[in-house]
């Protein structure tokens, strides 16, 4: 489980996002001062009604894998059984062996919401990282098996799909329309007590956690606890206004605060994801932070400041050759609005360009020396243009690929690598990439599987420089750097 400060505890494999009872709400209530019970003043039966059907268990799980890992020479190894469970012959490096050895299987679980009748469903990006299964269960205890059709790591969100027909999708709101103090419903599976509904109230609005790369989320007096991640957050009417995602706590489990990804920013990634495979993300190219903190921190340095506001956001950097640079904005200026909507904090910003996509305009306003200014933006992608990103497949580079044999590590006294079988008219050829090559690391990164170098070409493909630096050796024991170009 993933801690952050005193804690956040991002709702991993096994989070929860469960809500205290407290006073109950009626949504469909008849006038009624009869129906009205003392203390109880709404009914939430209605709400947990409509969304139990929609919400599903995520049994995620990791089969276990063979790896090779360095231990200490052990000069008396060979006389004695192995218990730690490793197994092949070690191979001498110096002061160390390389040994096989076999990894456990691993299973975690979460929660997901079914958002259509064909099966696609809406879950948080850690519940399903790195699975080579997934099986979902429906509150009416079918289960299916699931294939992933996209992630997204900076808003941790992920789309799966199940093969099924007439499934109870939930009613999507807006949540824009939530406001501070209404209450709402989490359901899901804390501790893998499925079909779990519990409420609190919305406790604030547009809150960074500084864990994700898009963040806006929905803030909740919710008791959290493990099993709940990527659950559905309702209001009144059964409605998912947000994708439950992290809690706050000192001891791991639920002891104030909940957090839940907006669909706001929930239905443009899945959008993407549907019909790009990648979330085409819109830059505004700025670094920055709330005015409040800026001062604040100029504050605890002795520095006055007036910027002529103490809310929205303060430009310390704008990026070269970005949006922002190509309409004139600068270091020290101050987002004020975004298409006439006051932004007062980044989390805000962060929300209103999570639903652009690049080539969309938008009207920035801003102070500059405290006089306000008006710019019309059009925003750009990752790769500093207006194209539309799509993640690269392993096809691009033109070669077929296998896991060295362990006779190929005793002969280089190398512990892992991809061995280049055949080289056709791709990527490989242009660098002058030739059969017989060994690559070992791709990015700084160690390759090892066949999924390790597919990882980092869609990872390469849609980042601002979309090259391979790949370093590798010859059968014949020399040591060769490449850099391969993704693009033309």
């Amino acid at each position: 489980m993933k801690k952050y400060s005193k804690y956040f505890v991002v709702a991993m494999s096994t989070l929860a996002f469960a809500f205290s009872t407290g006073t109950l709400i009626k949504v469909n209530a008849t006038p009624a001062a009869a129906a009205a019970v003392p203390a109880q003043p709404v009914d939430l039966t209605y709400a947990a009604e409509k969304s139990l059907p929609s919400v599903v268990h995520i049994l995620s799980t990791k089969n276990s894998k063979v790896q090779t890992v360095e231990v200490e020479n052990d000069p008396f190894s060979d006389f004695f059984s192995d218990p730690f469970g490793f197994f092949g012959n070690p191979q001498g490096n110096g002061g160390k062996q390389r040994r096989s050895v076999r990894t456990p299987k691993q299973q975690g679980s979460g929660s997901g919401v079914i958002i259509s009748a064909d099966g696609y469903i809406v879950t948080n990006n850690h519940v399903v990282a790195d699975a080579d299964e997934l099986t979902v269960t429906l509150n009416d205890n079918k289960e299916y098996s699931a294939r992933i059709i996209g992630t997204d790591k900076a808003s941790d969100l992920a789309l799966i799909k199940i093969d099924g027909k007439n499934l109870p999708a939930i009613t999507i709101a807006n949540s824009d329309d939530i406001k501070v103090g209404e209450w709402v419903l989490a359901v899901g599976n804390p501790f893998n007590l499925t079909n779990t509904v519990t409420a609190g109230i919305v406790s604030a609005k547009a809150r960074s956690l500084y864990q994700n790369g898009v963040e806006s989320f929905i803030q909740t007096d919710a008791a959290i606890n493990p099993g709940n991640s990527g659950g559905a957050l309702v209001n009144t009417r059964g409605e998912l206004i947000g994708i439950n995602a992290m809690l706050y706590s000192q001891t791991g489990s639920f002891s104030g605060y909940g957090f839940a990804i907006p669909t706001s920013i929930m239905n443009k990634v899945v959008a993407d994801l549907k019909q790009y495979g990648t979330v085409q993300r819109a830059l505004i190219g700025i670094q920055g932070q709330d005015v409040k903190n800026y001062v604040d921190a100029k504050k605890d340095k002795g520095e006055d400041i007036d910027l002529g506001t103490m809310e929205g956001i303060y430009v310390a950097k704008v990026t070269e050759e970005s949006a922002a640079e190509e309409a004139g904005m600068k270091e020290g200026d101050v987002i004020t609005a975004i298409d006439g909507k006051p932004v007062n904090k980044m989390a805000e910003l962060q929300e209103v360009l999570a639903k652009k996509r690049p080539g969309d305009k938008v009207t920035v306003t801003y102070l500059r020396y405290k006089k306000k200014a008006t710019k019309t933006v059009t925003l750009k992608n990752e790769k500093g243009n207006t194209q539309v990103v799509k993640k690269a497949d392993l096809d691009v580079l033109g070669g077929n690929f296998r896991a060295i044999t362990n006779a190929q590590k005793e002969q280089l006294n190398i512990g892992y690598g991809l061995e280049v079988l055949k080289v056709n008219s791709g990527r490989l050829k242009t660098a002058g990439i030739t059969k017989g090559f060994i690559i070992q690391r791709v990015n700084d990164n160690a390759v090892k599987t066949i999924d390790d170098l597919q990882n980092a070409v869609k990872e390469a493909s849609t980042s601002k420089d979309p090259v391979l630096y790949i370093q590798g050796v010859y059968p014949t024991g020399k040591k060769a750097y490449f850099a391969v170009p993704l693009e033309d």
